[in-house]
């Protein structure tokens, strides 16, 4: 059947900054590649080759990356989004760029592990407006809650509650029809949660609820981000764009003592070279880093061009592009250092921006 594939990439990320400052959130190497590779290889994969990218925040960072799409074996399209108009607005803008009649919606920032050809052929068999893949999680109270009835229909669209009444929640994926695309208003702000869905609920249209039990997680935060690109090295996540999978990735060109300790998924970038003594775990080391012997980084996200001196300890932290880090210095609990920062050596920080 004939499907396109929508991925909603324009937002400005930032819970993960300093690094969506020269970046978009997508365009972050997440083992190994762009995020946005994973969820573009996963669709050439399941034979979904017509792919429409909604862009806004540093919209020529995709085009120059991945250009036609040809390199990646699918058929990409950029349009870019001039103001911001939500995840519905965002839908919406996109629609003269498609072909098909059933339309698959991603948010950019999601990574999920589900058959996509059986979501897309449950979703033509039941004829559904709109089917929402769900996924259960433990607490439920920092999310949207999607209720729905034996036969899978989606009864409500739930805010987020202290007692929610499902642990079932939106997964960030969707299909449509094309036509419900189409009734989406245009030149103004519309958000699928809080009125595109509700009110197709309200007019009595087949919204359904497609419930998986595969790999799903939200990038968007630094701790998030470092545990799913380790689940995708250790290839807990599915994609076939990683590189290769076990304990590490040292992407070509790395330089990395014998001596060191790199494990837990952590990828070390592209020219980036590790000292003697160095333990990294569970971490992210973007391209043209310099990791001092000794040094001491775990589930940490170390921009690119970073230097980190022999003896720091680097603990749930977030390093800009070409911060150097001094000796002896401890970063933990959510600390963030902003691109060129100069700690000196010896510097403590806890959870501070600078």
């Amino acid at each position: 059947m004939s499907t396109d594939a929508v991925i909603l990439v324009g937002g400005f990320g930032t819970r993960l900054r300093p690094l969506t400052l020269s970046a978009p959130k997508p365009m972050l190497p997440t083992a190994g590649v762009p995020f946005l590779t994973h969820l573009i290889s996963r669709l050439r994969e399941a034979g979904i080759t017509h792919v429409v990218l909604g862009t806004s925040y540093r919209a020529e960072v995709f085009e120059d990356y991945f250009g036609d799409g040809s390199r990646f074996g699918v058929d990409l399209k950029c349009v870019v989004e001039q103001e911001a108009l939500g995840t519905g607005g965002g839908i919406r803008n996109v629609a003269p760029a498609l072909r098909a009649d059933t339309v698959l919606v991603f948010n950019g920032d999601n990574m999920i592990g589900v058959d996509l050809v059986d979501f897309v052929e449950t979703h033509v068999k039941t004829d559904a407006d709109v089917t929402l893949c769900l996924t259960k999680v433990e607490d439920a109270r920092a999310y949207g809650c999607v209720p729905t009835d034996v036969d899978g229909r989606v009864e409500a669209f739930l805010e987020k509650d202290p007692n929610p009444v499902t642990d079932q929640i939106n997964a960030g994926l969707y299909a449509f029809k094309r036509s419900v695309i189409d009734t989406i208003p245009t030149g103004r702000p519309v958000s699928v949660e809080k009125e595109t869905f509700p009110g197709l609920l309200a007019s009595g249209a087949n919204v359904r609820g497609y419930l998986t039990t595969s790999y799903w997680r939200d990038f968007g935060t630094p701790t998030d981000f470092v545990c799913g690109s380790a689940d995708l090295v250790r290839g807990i996540a599915p994609s076939p764009a990683v590189p290769q999978t076990g304990e590490r990735l040292l992407m070509p060109g790395s330089s990395v003592s014998p001596k060191a300790h790199i494990y837990g998924g952590s990828t070390i970038g592209t020219r980036t070279a590790v000292g003697a003594g160095a333990d990294i775990d569970s971490s992210v080391v973007f391209d043209d880093a310099r990791i001092g012997a000794g040094a001491v980084i775990r589930r940490s996200i170390i921009g690119k061009g970073v230097t980190v001196h022999p003896g720091a300890l680097i603990e749930d932290a977030v390093i800009g592009d070409g911060a150097s880090i001094g000796a002896g210095t401890e970063l933990r609990h959510g600390a963030r250092i902003w691109p060129g920062v100069d700690l000196a050596e010896g510097s403590i920080r806890f959870s501070s921006d600078l």
